[in-house]
């Protein structure tokens, strides 16, 4: 009999697990929340670029860079979404200004938040909370939803925070390729079938302007592509003549059908391999 219960209070606990304690936050600058059990996984190396390589993005380099450190040091700040070209550094722009915020010596933790993860976020949202002498940044990269996905819902939660409000020390940071988060064509099957296609379209649509910063990410010219090859090169000391880098480098691109800043950094990649570089 004394086992059955065992087994029945074991089987409880796994269907409703103990709450989260208090995260240790002194032990890493930045965490991925996971989920079943609840915990912040520490991550204890950033993978970032320098500021200075992120090149052609000056404009939301400057505008992300100023809103996160003002964030840093306690004053309001606005939820960011960038959006736009595959490749041209959103993913590294964001861990790039965490990453020079927490070299200024401010309290600033990089919270990692998968999209599957959404429907969680008031939980975690209220442990940051309790955490009020520390800044948080979520980050909830390559974001975007399909057609009856019911997560955009959640995502709400974080950028209104419902009743409560969503707590002063937490602001969100989300890439995406798309503008609006959705997929145009749902967006229009949404117009032509619905009896109110303002109403109904209205809902999907209005989570992105719920981002007080709208970021553009848009193709590179040829100059700026050439231009992240040579900071590349700089960066890492590797001596190569000019034009022999700018026709290998022109030809890279050529075979790729693109120019961005990770088609510039794979090209990098490949030279310094083959000039027995390591990075």
């Amino acid at each position: 009999m004394s086992d059955a219960l065992e087994r029945i209070a074991q089987a409880l606990e796994r269907l409703a697990p103990a709450p989260l304690p208090a995260p240790d936050f002194s032990g890493a600058t930045a965490f991925a929340w996971r989920t079943g059990p609840d915990r912040l996984d520490p991550i204890m190396t950033v993978a970032h670029v320098d500021l200075t390589l992120l090149l052609g993005i000056d404009r939301s380099r400057d505008t992300l860079m100023a809103n996160t450190l003002q964030f840093a040091k306690g004053a309001a700040a606005n939820n960011a979404l960038l959006w736009g070209a595959r490749g041209m550094g959103k993913s590294s722009l964001v861990k790039a200004a965490h990453a020079a915020a927490v070299q200024q010596g401010l309290p600033l933790k990089l919270i990692e938040l998968s999209r599957d993860d959404l429907p969680s976020v008031g939980r975690l949202l209220n442990h940051l909370r309790a955490a009020s002498n520390i800044r948080f940044v979520l980050f909830c990269d390559d974001l975007s939803f399909d057609h009856d996905d019911a997560h955009y819902k959640s995502l709400k939660a974080v950028l209104d925070g419902g009743i409560e409000g969503r707590p002063a020390n937490v602001i969100l940071y989300a890439t995406s390729n798309r503008r609006h988060l959705m997929p145009r064509d749902m967006i229009e099957n949404e117009q032509s079938t619905a009896i109110s296609p303002g109403e109904a379209v209205e809902e999907k649509v209005s989570l992105s302007d719920r981002f007080g910063l709208w970021l553009g990410f848009h193709p590179c010219s040829q100059d700026d592509y050439l231009a992240m090859v040579h900071g590349y090169c700089d960066a890492y000391g590797l001596d190569i003549d000019t034009a022999q880098l700018r026709a290998e480098a022109i030809e890279w691109q050529a075979t790729r059908g693109s120019r961005s800043g990770r088609v510039a950094w794979q090209f990098f990649v490949d030279l310094a391999s083959r000039r027995g570089l390591s990075l």
